[in-house]
Parts: C-alpha cells; sequence; structure tokens
C-alpha cells in the first residue's frame, strides 16, 4: 500500500563543519511540542523523550553522510527551529547552509513482504522517465518517495498511466504487473536542460546519468572502513491502545522508549559528528535507523530490532556541485548496478537507497561489494574508487 503522508516539507542542507551550530535545532526534533514551548531544553537539564512513540509529526529525516547533514521536516519546524539557527551564523557560513524554498510531499510504501523492494523500484521508475524529480529514503519498515508538493497531480497521472490504481488519489494503489528488475529506476535530483525531454528508456536515462558524471567528474566512492547496520526501535503494541499506554508510562516498555531516545540523542552528539547515521521518525511506525556500526554501543542490546552482524557498505555520490532541481543521477547508477550485476547465474544486486539534501547513497551487503563496483566501473571506465 502507498500513502501520501498530509505533509508540507522542506529539505535542509548543513555542511558538516557547521553541524555543531545546528546540534541543538537538531536535538530538538526529537522533542514533543510542549517541551519547546515551555523553554524545557535548557542544555542545564536531561533531554527528554517524546511522549509515546511513535513520533507526534508525520515524517522527519535527519541524516549525517561523509557530504553533508541533511534534514528532512515540516515547513513549520524549519521555519521555527532552523531558519533561526542560520540567520545566526556569519554571512559566509550563512549562505552554506541551505533551506528550499520549494515544499516536498512524501509518500509512504509499506516495506512489509518479500517483494516491498520490487514495489518500490515499480513506482519509481515511471517518476524518473516523467522527469520529476524525487529523494528516496529507505527504511527498516517502510520506504519513502519525497516530491515537490506541484508534482503531486503529475506523479499520480505518471503512475497511473503505467497501471497503477489510486483510491482517493490520495491513500493506495493496486499492484498491476510484475514490471522487472530492468525496467526499475529510483531517482534523486538531475533535470534536463530546458527543452531536452525526459529519457525515453531507462537506459536513456544511465547513458545521460554517467555522461552528467563524467562531465562533472562525480566519483562514486567507498570508504573500505565504514560498515552500516540497518536497525529500528522495537514496535509497541500498547501504542495501539491510547488508554494503555498512558496507563504503562513507568512500565518496561517506556523504559525501553527512554533508552532508545538516549541511545539517540548520544548519536547526534558525537563530537565533532557521527561518521554516518540516518534516523528516521513518523507519527505510524517506530524510529529507523541506519548507523555506523561504532555508534551500536550508544543503545542497549535489547531496545533495537535487526541483525548487528549484517554490514552494509555505502556507496557515496557528491552532488553539491549540481543543480538541487537535478533528477535521475541515482536512478541510473541503481539502474546501472541492477543491470550490470543480473545474468543467467547470478540474481541482480541487493541494493538500499538514501537520498540526502545535495547527496545519493547506495548501500549493498559486503559480499555484494565487488559485484557492484565491478558493474559501476565497467560503465564508466573505472570511475569507482578502490575498496581495498
Amino acid at each position: 500500500m502507498i500513502t501520501f503522508k498530509d505533509t508540507h516539507l522542506a529539505l535542509i542542507h548543513i555542511p558538516l563543519h557547521l553541524y555543531s551550530k545546528f546540534l541543538q535545532p537538531i536535538l530538538q526534533l526529537l522533542l514533543p511540542n510542549e517541551s519547546r514551548v515551555n523553554g524545557t531544553t535548557n542544555e542545564s537539564r536531561a533531554v527528554p523523550p517524546p511522549r509515546g512513540w511513535p513520533y507526534e509529526h508525520p515524517f522527519v529525516n535527519i541524516s549525517i553522510t561523509p557530504i553533508e547533514c541533511s534534514v528532512v521536516c515540516s515547513r513549520t519546524l524549519a521555519r521555527e527551529l532552523f531558519v533561526p539557527a542560520q540567520d545566526a551564523l556569519d554571512p559566509t557560513s550563512k549562505s552554506q547552509a541551505s533551506i528550499t524554498n520549494e515544499d516536498f510531499v512524501v509518500m509512504q510504501v509499506d516495506g512489509e513482504g518479500l517483494d516491498a523492494g520490487q514495489r518500490v523500484l515499480e513506482l519509481t521508475s515511471p517518476l524518473a522517465l516523467a522527469g520529476i524529480s524525487i529523494f528516496f529514503i529507505t527504511t527498516y519498515f517502510s520506504d519513502y518517495i519525497l516530491v515537490p508538493l506541484r508534482c503531486r497531480a503529475q506523479v499520480v497521472h505518471a503512475l497511473e498511466d503505467r497501471g497503477f490504481q489510486f483510491e482517493d488519489q490520495t491513500s493506495s494503489y493496486i499492484n498491476p504487473s510484475h514490471h522487472g528488475r530492468n525496467h526499475s529506476s529510483t531517482s534523486s535530483f538531475e533535470t534536463p536542460a530546458p527543452g531536452t525531454p525526459p529519457p525515453a528508456t531507462i537506459s536513456e536515462l544511465q547513458t545521460r546519468t554517467f555522461a552528467t558524471l563524467k562531465r562533472r567528474n562525480i566519483i562514486p566512492t567507498v570508504d573500505p572502513g565504514l560498515r552500516l547496520i540497518q536497525c529500528a526501535g522495537r514496535r509497541d503494541a500498547s501504542r495501539s491502545n491510547g488508554i494503555e499506554q498512558s496507563r504503562n508510562r513507568n512500565s518496561m516498555t517506556s523504559a525501553a522508549d527512554d533508552a532508545l531516545h538516549l541511545g539517540l540523542v548520544k548519536c547526534l552528539i558525537t563530537h565533532p559528528y557521527p561518521r554516518f547515521l540516518s534516523l528516521t521518525l513518523t507519527d505510524t511506525e517506530p524510529a529507523s535507523l541506519l548507523l555506523d556500526r561504532t555508534l551500536l554501543p550508544n543503545f542497549t542490546q535489547d531496545i533495537l530490532l535487526g541483525s548487528k552482524d549484517d554490514y552494509l557498505i555505502p556507496i557515496t555520490l557528491d552532488l553539491r556541485e549540481l543543480p538541487m532541481e537535478s533528477t535521475g543521477i541515482v536512478c541510473g547508477v541503481a539502474g546501472r548496478l541492477v543491470g550490470g550485476t543480473a545474468g543467467q547465474l547470478e540474481s541482480p544486486v541487493e541494493m538500499s537507497y538514501l537520498s540526502t539534501a545535495r547527496a545519493g547513497t547506495v548501500m549493498v551487503g559486503e559480499e555484494e561489494l565487488r559485484r557492484a563496483l565491478g558493474a559501476l566501473r565497467g560503465a564508466e571506465n573505472g570511475v569507482l574508487s578502490s575498496p581495498d
């Protein structure tokens, strides 16, 4: 099922050397509104957890990567928390951080079930080929696709043209048929020049993507020492009953929420900043994390779902020199990975994705890294850095 969440989101780009200047606003994203209004965010006090997770806001993503700190939050929170922090900077630093003027809306794609990833790929292909700029975030439970609010009707039209059926054009769709991985894509951001039509095929999209990468000297890179863990906070069955939840605020479940929140704060205050952390908070699901394995000691063992031994390796694209409206970069790379690694005896590389404000990251398993790099190397005559 796909759901359009009721959001008007802003995307915030924070250079890593300015992370400390925005740390307090980032921490305040974890707080309930009442705490912010009553001024309980004084540094001398412990940071209180939100009252009963899931989160109170429809969608928030905080990502710290080797390229940037990127925040997705409501326009209201951006104005309340991040605009004052940006205004307090010196003129040079102020110009280096950015908050989009355009609002975005987010679609939640149910991630449960073996074919959840395939459903996401089937959805992103028509959007990429329609020239719609999207941001794609994989989480433990679901996948999220951010699109410009002004393109919402175009998104529905593009998907309906491919046979997807929307109910009320707001909530869910019926998956029509299996398109296959070689017809799938995800896209991040590179729009064609004015007057240039969108690509007609995934192959043409890949050709344009790698031509752009080569022209801009954008090299997909791998840090061989960085290992990521995909995990999440544990589901709380009592949250389905508000009365039961309120009665159990002093229960072990509440203690687990508090421990999870404390671990998140510890990760965010890592000096000078975490090497890699992506945190997604919604009002319908527990917190989802993609984090550097060295951050795991910040959490007690029993509060996180997911394997702590299955590592993902990020392949990073630095897109800071491209226009923010760009589309198709991660789409082209992901399509090349899928097509370039599928053979008669081998299945395509399994991947997950993280789009941030000025970067794109493709995650693959440790055992798949060399095969994925080989496919990308063959695409652009060895533009990839060596994993060794």
